[in-house]
């Protein structure tokens, strides 16, 4: 029997790794599960992912893009007139309020990186190019507290199921971001 040329083979196993993860979490991530999801043979996943740690990794690089090209994306970031904290929390309520599964499978992802290390390079990797984005508009220091000030907010609004507050996200970044008053460092 001839071999088919697929070249979108691999993307459509990664896109339906994450489509899997979505609707049955990692646990439910196998690579039968996503041959299945993909409708490929279960070759194809074991020949383009040899582990599930790979195909993980494909997914959490492909999932995890989507805030990081939305910031990119505005003005905010290059034009300095533009009321940054006001801009990133319109972004983040935006992001979290479009496709919860995708945000849900990204943070999902992203914490599996706890228990598989092989995942932790591209958690990273998603915290340091976002860094890199807001570090046009400030330091890098400021930078990497701005992520991990919006990681969190977006981690407490997934698991409590609260409303997100964009004024609320807009004040904690504004204080971020306000100069240090004198003899107020270290306190």
């Amino acid at each position: 029997m001839a071999r088919r040329y697929d070249p979108e083979r691999r993307q459509r196993i990664i896109d339906a790794a994450i489509r899997v993860v979505g609707a049955k979490g990692l646990a439910g991530l196998s690579h039968r599960s996503v041959a299945a999801e993909a409708d490929v043979p279960l070759g194809s996943t074991t020949y383009h992912f040899a582990t599930l740690d790979e195909l993980m990794t494909a997914a959490l690089r492909q999932a995890s893009e989507g805030f990081a090209k939305a910031v990119a994306a505005h003005g905010g970031l290059t034009d300095a007139r533009v009321d940054l904290p006001a801009e990133l929390a319109q972004l983040l309520g935006e992001w979290l309020a479009g496709d919860r599964t995708g945000v849900e499978l990204e943070y999902e992802l992203y914490l599996a990186a706890l228990r598989r290390p092989a995942l932790r390079p591209v958690a990273a990797e998603w915290a340091e190019d976002l860094a890199a984005l807001l570090a046009r508009r400030t330091d890098a220091r400021t930078a990497r507290a701005l992520v991990a000030l919006m990681d969190g907010i977006c981690l407490q609004v997934l698991l409590t199921d609260a409303p997100y507050d964009e004024e609320y996200t807009r004040e904690a970044l504004a204080r971020l971001l306000a100069p240090a008053r004198p003899g107020t460092a270290g306190r």
